[in-house]
């Protein structure tokens, strides 16, 4: 019996995406491009005997900042050391970054004695879409918005440069992307995707939040009747008091966790996080 962890190619990451979904993770279609341009090294899977049983990601953004997700080993071969090797190496991948990572809560204390610490929870929230929208001079599709503007915006948002990564993700087929721009200044963005089930909205960011109200709402009229997902920092009351006058309901719960201390960002200006697989 020969097992051996090394880098998923583009194909192979089709794989982890399906396991996602048997997991009950709701990916979205089109992830994976936006995914694996983030870091093509970055994606880790588990072969037994030339065949992929077990993944895990490890998304480096550079030296400072990396991110884990996709923890998946088939469950015909869980509790056989399987996914401790993944992890390994996982870590030693991203051996001088502060990782984070969207735990589900009850192996957060496993994640505390890897050396990650809980920095606050997100809450997954659904509700369902509407037909019934104003439009707005000021929210503009984020495609008329200069790149780099668009880059600099974000990066108030996320620890790291992630240019790569976003350059896919604004540009997904079935999703709609979404620019808050008033006196040529940029005040918030989000991006709505298709899933497997539904819509998610991720990220949504803004200064303030009847801004990041006003994007949510032309995300709900694009989703119409379907199911749309918001996942908020729950210490980020404005963003749960939105998911809530929305009609939204809390369905699933993580713990944002770190091997460092936690990034200093605007928390009270995220109303929602984009993945909970890549940060």
């Amino acid at each position: 019996m020969s097992y051996k962890v090394r880098p998923a190619t583009r194909e192979e990451l089709a794989y982890v995406v399906e396991w996602a979904a048997k997991e009950g993770w709701n990916p979205g279609l089109y992830d994976a491009d936006a995914f694996y341009a983030s870091d093509p090294n970055g994606y880790l899977m588990g072969f037994l005997d030339g065949e992929p049983i077990a993944s895990l990601s490890a998304v480096s953004y550079g030296p400072d900042f990396g991110f884990l997700g996709f923890y998946i080993v088939k469950p015909e071969h869980r509790g056989k050391g399987f996914g401790l090797k993944l992890w390994q190496e996982a870590i030693k991948y991203l051996n001088t970054q502060n990782i984070g990572l969207d735990g589900v809560v009850a192996q957060q204390e496993n994640y505390k004695k890897s050396g990650f610490t809980l920095a606050y929870s997100n809450i997954r929230y659904e509700g369902v879409g509407s037909n019934k929208v104003k439009p707005l001079s000021d929210i503009v599709p984020v495609n008329n918005i200069p790149f780099d503007q668009l880059l600099r915006y974000d990066r108030q948002f996320f620890p790291a440069d992630r240019e790569r990564f976003l350059k896919e993700w604004i540009k997904q087929p079935k999703s709609l992307s979404l620019g808050f721009v008033k006196n040529n200044t940029l005040m918030g963005y989000g991006v709505v995707r298709k899933c497997r089930v539904g819509y998610k909205v991720g990220p949504l960011f803004a200064d303030k939040a009847e801004i990041a109200d006003e994007l949510f709402q032309q995300f709900r009229a694009f989703v119409g009747k379907e199911t749309i997902y918001l996942d908020v920092p729950e210490v980020n009351k404005e963003a749960v008091a939105l998911a809530k006058r929305n009609g939204m309901e809390p369905m699933f719960e993580t713990a944002r966790m770190y091997t460092k201390a936690p990034p200093s960002l605007p928390l009270e200006r995220i109303f929602g996080v984009t993945t909970f697989e890549i940060g």
